[in-house]
């Protein structure tokens, strides 16, 4: 379990994230065309992990948008925009926004959140995820991980990209 603050209060997560130097944990996450996605569908790649509580506020749509504009052009990496969102919801941020370089995926019917540590275990914020950055390498290694200690800040984006 982890301790972050949301708005200067503390709040729990489920877990911690995954260490750097392990194997990621297997996931399967659902698309906006409701299919399942697994690590294994990016196999090759290295992997960001954009993990935020809703694509539905204003600091989860600007991570979204700063990881859009400066990791997605890298090679051989692909930029995963992860939440409880619904994917139905998480399209029309996308095709609104014009994000066509991030991927976003739903944990509305996975074990992803709790797998890498980040469910909100209670406050009124219960079963959203907590703010984070995970970056795998091509071979499912953990290479950088980043739990955001304010709920409502954006992420490193320096140091996170800095290891691709």
């Amino acid at each position: 379990m982890a301790t972050i603050t949301f708005q200067g209060k503390p709040l729990n997560t489920s877990g911690e994230l995954p260490a750097i130097g392990s194997d990621a944990p297997a996931f399967s996450l659902t698309s906006r065309e409701l299919v399942d996605v697994t690590l294994a569908t990016y196999a090759g790649k290295r992997k960001v992990l954009n993990i935020v509580p809703s694509l539905d506020t204003p600091t989860c749509a600007a991570s979204t948008r700063k990881f859009n504009q400066k990791a997605a052009h890298l090679d051989n990496t692909v930029v995963l925009a992860i939440s409880a969102d619904l994917p139905f919801a998480q399209s029309r941020f996308c095709e609104t926004e014009g994000l066509k370089d991030v991927i976003p995926l739903s944990t509305f019917r996975s074990s992803f959140s709790d797998d890498y540590g980040v469910t909100i275990a209670d406050t009124f914020l219960r079963g959203l995820t907590a703010r984070a950055v995970v970056i795998i390498d091509e071979h499912d290694k953990v290479i950088y991980t980043q739990l955001v200690s304010e709920l409502v800040n954006e992420p490193d984006y320096e140091s996170a990209l800095a290891v691709l």
